[in-house]
């Protein structure tokens, strides 16, 4: 069932297989297939959402019978992200997947990658220079923007609406989101932003301690956009602390389960905007094993970003989700 699925989003990916789902047969004839070993280097795997994209990479590449993975996790290091796929080069990897996290560019890395003439799909970031191949991640702008009209017509176009950014200043992921939001909310003057000054770091953690200090300096929130779910689900639990639950609704981006289970429950986390790190992860080993069959990828895919609510969230909540 996995591979059929897998066939089906590469299929629906616009990608064609040129040997099919299941690996490349060895054109030797003999039937045997060839052996085929794909890098996966990680920038980090110190967040949910990019453990669960790892995992979800690992368990696609299990439904092929001849893929083997080398995983790498530079701890958010630039500098061990590069020697790790230089490592992984010298092992002659088919092909190299890369999670770079909040990196906006890895010039070495990729001037490494195409010098040894070797695929590179992204995951979820896309790099600043186009050397990829074949990049597959959310369409941030447009998530952003979803969530901002459900917020609009929610307050009927008026009422305080908080920030919750995950940083840095110069994450592009959190702007392009933020941005899409704000671009929806220019036609509603009668909606008062507040943006926390703090940062919360893409956690539960970083999300509470930042709506603690909302709280404490705000006595009156209508709603709450957080960049990504995780940090949304860490400011739920401080109003819920606070006693104010009835007073505000969140609205996330990414469709973590633990966010669409709160949905599903009828609780004030009201919708998220889909960007699932497991759907990304298989994707974008399809993409690559597609690559290495033969086919010619997109260079850039976009995913849709759709909203979430208690409305449809029975189409999207999987509580076996690997996110």
């Amino acid at each position: 069932m996995r591979r059929i699925v897998g066939c089906a989003l590469a299929g629906a990916l616009a990608l064609t297989f040129a040997a099919g789902c299941g690996g490349s047969d060895d054109e030797s004839g003999s039937g045997a297939k060839k052996q085929i070993t794909i890098g996966v280097a990680n920038f980090s795997l110190q967040a949910p959402y990019f453990i669960a994209m790892s995992k979800a990479i690992e368990t696609e590449a299990k439904t092929y019978t001849n893929v083997k993975l080398i995983t790498t996790d530079a701890q958010g290091d630039a500098n061990k992200l590069t020697s790790d796929i230089n490592n992984l080069l010298t092992q002659n990897v088919d092909g190299v997947i890369i999670s770079g996290g909040p990196l906006n560019a890895a010039p070495a890395a990729m001037n490494a990658i195409k010098q040894k003439d070797v695929p590179s799909v992204l995951v979820d970031r896309k790099f600043a220079g186009g050397q990829y191949t074949s990049w597959i991640g959310p369409n941030n702008t447009q998530g952003g923007q979803n969530d901002g009209k459900y917020i609009v017509d929610r307050l009927k176009g008026n009422g305080t609406l908080a920030i919750i950014k995950g940083g840095p200043a110069d994450n592009t992921i959190g702007l392009d989101r933020t941005n899409g939001l704000k671009s929806v909310l220019k036609q509603s003057p009668g909606i008062k932003v507040i943006e926390a000054p703090d940062f919360g770091g893409w956690s539960s953690d970083g999300g509470l301690k930042v709506m603690e200090n909302l709280l404490a300096r705000n006595s009156k929130i209508d709603a709450v956009f957080c960049e990504n779910d995780s940090m949304c689900l860490g400011a739920q639990k401080a109003i819920g602390d606070a006693g104010r639950s009835d007073e505000m609704f969140l609205v996330g981006v990414d469709g973590q389960k633990e966010a669409l289970q709160a949905i599903k429950n009828g609780t004030n986390y009201a919708a998220t905007a889909v960007n699932n790190a497991d759907t990304i992860g298989r994707a974008g080993l399809n993409r690559m094993m597609a690559i290495l069959g033969g086919a010619t990828p997109q260079k850039d895919t976009p995913l849709e970003a759709p909203v979430v609510t208690k409305d449809n969230v029975a189409q999207y909540h999987n509580p076996r989700s690997l996110f």
